[in-house]
């Protein structure tokens, strides 16, 4: 079986959720017996060399569009479905904040698509896209898929509800590199350290987290690059933080050990999250999660996570404070390691591909 995994002509100069999805879904696939060759959307693809093709990242629907067009092969979408549309309409600064307040969910996404593209900050693979527009271009692609494998059954039902299109669709969680994060219980946590490991634009929210954690008793840890487009937004956070705010640029998964072993709570205070990585990691490595209520997360987390609301400073802080007085959650950790592996998400993947394609051989995976 040869599968060609097509992401954002972005994948790794922009690293982000996608990249680390990818990256170890493939991995793990080819553990699994599978031919998995990762390609990005700019790219010249040899469709006859694969037997199934697996997009990623249904928000930017063109880069999709543009090869669904030259094949018929049978493809798989992972959506990857984030909702920008309360940041944007609510919480965006400047013109473009004034002009996205203005319209809809989809036609904001097409305004901004068609803006990197005119600006050339990004590519625009199809141009049957300016004519066909963000929602109709996303229903399409549904429409034409073999089948969704979304990271929540809670993201499944979003896309049927906004979009009208129901398809055969597997749940394949998001996952953690469980070789690599591994409870260490000889770990001494800092209460008064909290961690926030996170791309910084808009709509992860930092800037609300700095006002809430301001000349606290806690010291806050702002770990991740600048979004390319949020260079703006980056400078408010930086103005806006006070002594006990640290930013330190992004870091290999493996140098973030040393930061979930120390801190107790890490947070993800976005206005939307399908599922937020860098919380299962920590999760597995022992911290207290505070999340947004915003999103899907609660599909992964349950009651043993703690939720704020995005808008509310003092809700952040609160959350915060209780988290961190709060006594380890072992259970949320056991579940994580137990539920949500990369490993576990290419089994899936895989039962997905066999659904698809059950003559072809997928070499070591269990049951063959």
């Amino acid at each position: 079986m040869k599968i060609a995994f097509i992401a954002r002509s972005t994948l790794y100069k922009v690293h982000g959720g996608i990249t680390v999805q990818v990256l170890e879904t493939a991995k793990y696939l080819r553990e699994l017996g599978a031919d998995v060759v990762i390609r990005l959307t700019d790219e010249k693809i040899n469709y006859a060399e694969f037997d199934l093709l697996h997009f990623f990242d249904i928000t930017r629907p063109a880069n999709i569009l543009y090869h669904i067009e030259r094949t018929n092969k049978p493809f798989v979408l992972s959506p990857v479905l984030i909702d920008y549309s309360e940041y944007d309409k609510q919480h965006r600064r400047g013109i473009p904040g004034f002009i996205l307040r203005m319209f809809s969910t989809d036609t904001n996404e097409y305004i901004k698509a068609v803006s990197r593209w005119f600006l050339r900050k990004d590519k625009l693979q199809s141009k049957k896209y300016l004519w066909k527009g963000q929602g109709r271009s996303i229903r399409y692609i549904l429409e034409k898929a073999e089948m969704i494998l979304p990271n929540s059954k809670k993201e499944y039902d979003q896309l049927k509800e906004t979009y009208a299109v129901d398809k055969p669709y597997v749940v394949v969680p998001n996952g953690i590199d469980d070789r690599l994060f591994r409870p260490d219980n000889s770990a001494l946590k800092d209460e008064k350290l909290v961690l926030c490991a996170a791309r910084i634009e808009g709509v992860k929210n930092q800037l609300n987290l700095v006002k809430a954690l301001n000349n606290t008793e806690y010291n806050l840890l702002l770990i991740g690059d600048v979004s390319p487009n949020q260079k703006e937004y980056y400078r408010h956070c930086r103005e806006a933080a006070s002594a006990n705010i640290k930013f330190i640029s992004r870091l290999p998964q493996e140098e973030l050990l040393q930061y979930y072993r120390k801190v107790k709570v890490h947070i993800l205070p976005s206005w939307f999250e399908t599922c937020g990585l860098s919380s299962l990691e920590a999760a597995a490595m022992g911290c207290n999660i505070v999340i947004t209520n915003k999103g899907f997360s609660r599909e992964y987390f349950g009651d043993e996570a703690l939720y704020c609301d995005p808008g509310d400073v003092e809700s952040i802080y609160q959350t915060v404070h209780r988290a961190a007085g709060n006594p380890s959650q072992k259970n949320l950790q056991e579940k994580v390691l137990s539920n949500y592996t990369w490993r576990q998400a290419a089994i899936r993947t895989l039962e997905a591909y066999k659904k698809i394609l059950p003559g072809i051989n997928t070499g070591a995976f269990p049951g063959n």
